[in-house]
């Protein structure tokens, strides 16, 4: 059973910056699809970037250029950095590990909060 921790969350003022974790225990995730995704009040649970076992990346248009997803193997460990935050960007962050739809984990969730 995988267990996925999310980090890095808090309150930043707009324009500004920060770097969440998700590191993963109880097995590796070097082979699983490795997504944020997000959640703000009222809203629905929406994909923010998704890199693969590969590197591959995608995002969310509302986050591309913006943001960057990575991933450590040897640290189990996968990052998503942000930069030049928006107000809209603030949600609870949520880290996602999902293998081939069979095997499909989440973490806790990290807040993040951009205002002045």
């Amino acid at each position: 059973q995988v267990q996925l921790v999310e980090s890095g969350g808090g309150l930043v003022q707009p324009g500004g910056s920060l770097r969440l974790s998700c590191a993963a225990s109880g097995g590796s995730v070097s082979g699983y699809v490795m997504g944020w995704y997000r959640q703000a009040p009222g809203k629905q649970r929406e994909l923010v970037a998704r890199i693969t076992s590969s590197s591959s990346t995608n995002y969310a248009d509302s986050v591309r250029g913006r943001f960057t997803i990575s991933r450590d193997n040897a640290k189990n460990t996968v990052y998503l950095q942000m930069n030049s935050l928006e107000p809209e960007d603030t949600a609870v962050y949520y880290c996602n590990a999902d293998w081939l739809s069979i095997f499909n984990y989440w973490g806790q969730g990290a807040q993040v909060t951009v205002s002045s």
